[in-house]
C-alpha cells in the first residue's frame, strides 16, 4: 500500500493497483493484463475504477477500435507509478539480499542475437543460484530497448552506442563480416578491402550495424549504396541468393542462421565491429537483482568469447 498525504487529503494505492495499471499500458488490454496477473476482467475493471476513484481523476478510456487510451494525466502518472514500483521492487530484493537470498523481478531488454545467443546461459547461471529471482523479458530494437530504460519499462537491457543519458558497462565486441554469392566477382579475395565496396549494391541490416558501418564507409570516403533495408538477417542471405547484392553483418549473429551453399563469407579490411553494452537507467540505484545480473553477465561474457 502507498499513502501520499496532500494537506487534509490522504491518497491510498495499493501495490496491486499500480501493477495493473502499469500491465494495462503495456499490454493495450484488460484481457490481457488480468491474465498475466491472474485476475479476471471484472476484478480488473473493479481495481482500476477503484484507484480512478481514490485519485479524483479519469487515467484511461477503454476504446473498442483503439484498446486502451491513456489520459493526459493517466499518461504523467504513468512515469511516477513506474518509478513506485521500480522502488518496491528495490526494497524487496535489498531487503532479501540482507537475509542471504534473492527473490524479486528483474525486466530485462534484448534484440534478437543477444535473445538467442547470450541470455538463455546467464539465466541458466543465475537460476541455478538463485531461484528466487523472477525475470520478464522484452525483445525489440536497440531503439526500443532504449525508449524502455528510458521510460523504466525494463530494468537493464543491451544496446549500441550511441548511448545518450543511460549508464552502461561494456559487454561484448562484435566483428562483422562480408556475405556475397559465391559467383561475386570479389568472391575470390579472402579479405576485401572496405574501398572494394565503393557503390557496391549493398543490403543493410538495421539490427545495431548501420553505425559503424557508416563510420567505416565515411573514414576511407567510400560511398554505400544503401540498395536494400531490413532488420532480419535471414532476409539479406535471401537477397543474396538471389544475387541482389552484398551485405555486412554480425558473426555472431551467422552463427545463429543456417549459410546457404551459393553464399561466402569474406574479412572486411581494416576490420569493423560494434560495441555491445549493457545499460541501466542508474547504477547506484539498480536494485540488487539487476546488479547481480549484471555481474553474471560481465563474469560470463566479458572475455569477449561469444562460446564461452
Amino acid at each position: 500500500m502507498h499513502v501520499y498525504y496532500r494537506g487534509d487529503t490522504i491518497i491510498v494505492m495499493t501495490h496491486s493497483q499500480l501493477m495493473l495499471f502499469v500491465k494495462i499500458v503495456e499490454t493495450g488490454s484488460f484481457t490481457k493484463a488480468g491474465e498475466q496477473l491472474n485476475m479476471t476482467q471484472p476484478a480488473v475493471s473493479r481495481a482500476i475504477s477503484a484507484l480512478e476513484s481514490e485519485l479524483g481523476v479519469t487515467l484511461m478510456i477503454r476504446d473498442r477500435k483503439s484498446g486502451v487510451i491513456l489520459t493526459d494525466i493517466g499518461l504523467r502518472l504513468l512515469a511516477i507509478f513506474r518509478d513506485i514500483l521500480h522502488g518496491y521492487n528495490k526494497v524487496e530484493q535489498e531487503v532479501t539480499a540482507e537475509k542471504g537470498f534473492e527473490v524479486g523481478t528483474v525486466r530485462v531488454g534484448a534484440f534478437p542475437i543477444v535473445s538467442a545467443h547470450f541470455l538463455p546461459k546467464i539465466l541458466r547461471v543465475i537460476g541455478e543460484k538463485h531461484p528466487g529471482l523472477t525475470f520478464e523479458l522484452y525483445e525489440g530494437t536497440t531503439d526500443e530497448i532504449k525508449k524502455w530504460l528510458d521510460s523504466r519499462t525494463i530494468d537493464v537491457g543491451w544496446i549500441i552506442p550511441p548511448i545518450n543519458e543511460l549508464e552502461t558497462i561494456p559487454f561484448f565486441r562484435d566483428e562483422l563480416c562480408l556475405l556475397l554469392r559465391d559467383d561475386h566477382p570479389l568472391q575470390s579475395r579472402p579479405t576485401i578491402h572496405i574501398t572494394d565496396l565503393d557503390n557496391e549494391p549493398m543490403i543493410v541490416c538495421r539490427g545495431g550495424f548501420v553505425t559503424p558501418i557508416y563510420e567505416l564507409f565515411q573514414q576511407f570516403g567510400t560511398t554505400l549504396r544503401a540498395k536494400y533495408d531490413g532488420h532480419n538477417i535471414n532476409t539479406a542471405l535471401s537477397l543474396i541468393q538471389e544475387g541482389l547484392g552484398v551485405s555486412i553483418v554480425s558473426k555472431t549473429s551467422l552463427s545463429l542462421s543456417a549459410l546457404p551453399p551459393n553464399v561466402r563469407i569474406r574479412t572486411i579490411d581494416p576490420q569493423p565491429f560494434r560495441e555491445i553494452h549493457l545499460a541501466v537507467p542508474s547504477l547506484k540505484e539498480a536494485p540488487h537483482g539487476v546488479k547481480l545480473f549484471l555481474q553474471t553477465a560481465r563474469e560470463l561474457y566479458l572475455s569477449g568469447d561469444p562460446n564461452r
